[in-house]
């Protein structure tokens, strides 16, 4: 009986002492994690910086500040990793790196993100809760990037006129054939202008207007209220427009400023959440990105709405 207990413990103990001596093992397996100098950090009012620093620095600036429990692995990796991801998504230690019209876009973007609960990461907030964003905190988010909204001013003819000279260029640009794809390979898309108009948004904080465009599959994937997800073959085109607004506060369509597609294949976009991205700029229609690593920040825009299979604007029913 004493030897099967021995026995017992024997079986127990040498498993449990491979594991402690695999675990310690790989704690000498630690990806580095540096703090570059900070070039230009954030300007902002001073309780809008104390939230950013509390829920969003140790992943998104250079100032990462780890706790003993982040630096011990296999948790260190999963960090390390976050950490990269943040930095090359949104760095407020790089902040003068982006221009003024950048930076108000990153800043409505991560209230956004916060607004939707997508940020701070839950992984995140469960082994520091003290990131965790309160609604009064997330209130004073939004207000800042409220104050920071774009007025339209009636007849606007700075607006008007460009939308004319625009026009004009137009007639003289360049073939379809001469268009870059993107860097990760999706070419333009010039017949979305046909495709049926599923929905409208707004960006307060640039003063622009979005019209969405879906093609057949996605039309028929609404009619039949198919869209969690979205059928394979759907393509959603978003193009942005400066607001033109008159005297009584009717807003029309003014000139062109992008366009972006999303590209629904699940076996081809796999590694993005099954969705291929792409935005040309300007007239010009020039890719947006230097590498096909710009999807990144796709991918990281439309976080929130993963349950809506990453698509944020909703189509309105037909």
């Amino acid at each position: 009986m004493k030897k099967q207990k021995i026995y017992k413990r024997k079986v127990i103990m040498i498993p449990l002492a491979i594991l402690v001596v695999i675990f310690a093992a790989i704690q000498f397996i630690h990806p580095e994690i540096t703090n570059p100098p900070v070039t230009g950090d954030l300007k902002v009012p001073h309780e809008v910086q104390t939230i950013l620093r509390n829920s969003c620095y140790d992943c998104h600036s250079n100032e990462t500040n780890l706790s003993w429990y982040d630096k011990v692995v296999p948790a260190y990796w999963l960090v390390a990793q976050h950490i990269k991801d943040g930095r090359n998504g949104l760095n407020f230690s790089e902040w003068d790196k982006l221009s003024p019209a950048d930076q108000k876009a990153k800043l409505w973007e991560s209230v956004n993100q916060v607004s939707q609960g997508a940020m701070p990461l839950e992984s995140y907030t469960f082994a520091h809760p003290e990131a965790k964003v309160s609604q009064k905190d997330l209130k004073v988010l939004q207000n800042y990037i409220w104050s920071l909204r774009i007025n339209n001013k009636p007849q606007d003819t700075a607006k008007i006129n460009a939308l004319h000279q625009q026009t004009e260029a137009i007639k003289k640009t360049q073939k379809l054939a001469q268009i870059p794809k993107a860097p990760n390979g999706i070419a333009y898309i010039a017949n979305y202008k046909n495709w049926a108009v599923i929905s409208t948004t707004q960006r307060l904080d640039n003063g622009t207007m979005r019209i969405i465009f879906g093609n057949d599959i996605a039309v028929k994937a609404i009619r039949e209220k198919k869209i969690s997800p979205w059928p394979d073959g759907t393509i959603i085109a978003k193009a942005a427009y400066d607001e033109i607004e008159d005297e009584d506060g009717n807003i029309s369509q003014g000139a062109f400023k992008q366009v972006e597609f999303m590209i629904k294949d699940h076996n081809k976009y796999k590694k993005t959440n099954g969705w291929g991205f792409s935005r040309f700029k300007t007239t010009e229609l020039i890719p947006y990105g230097k590498s096909a690593d710009f999807v990144i920040e796709c991918m990281n825009c439309h976080k929130p709405m993963e349950k809506n299979d990453y698509v944020f604007t909703l189509p309105i029913r037909q």
